[in-house]
């Protein structure tokens, strides 16, 4: 059986890729900003904020969620999602070190 295409990067390489994979869609970036703008868990409907369908947003939650950025506990009949700290962090890091490894230039291209 052969190498499945994950298997010949890094752990570093596969886990910022799946991060950023799940940062970029626009109505993602919304939801981690509606999030952050609460600076508390959100439990409420976010489809009225965003004017998505609520099963549109659900989608999306799964895979910020499925990705380790948000997380969410079960209160009562609802879901409340947070940001998670420590993913947010190791995310923040690895994006700056990625970003930082090398100094550009105007000579190329």
């Amino acid at each position: 059986m052969g190498l499945t295409k994950t298997e010949i990067f890094t752990e570093e390489q596969n886990h910022l890729a799946t991060m950023l994979k799940a940062l970029a869609h626009p109505a993602r970036i919304a939801i981690l900003q509606q999030i952050m703008s609460a600076n508390a868990c959100i439990c409420g409907d976010l489809s009225i904020e965003l004017g998505l369908a609520q099963a549109t947003i659900s989608q999306h939650l799964k895979e910020l969620k499925t990705a380790g950025l948000i997380q969410g506990t079960i209160e009562g009949v609802s879901v409340c999602y947070c940001i998670n700290p420590a993913v947010w962090n190791q995310l923040k890091n690895q994006l700056g070190i990625f970003l930082n490894s090398t100094s550009l230039s105007n000579n190329c291209c």
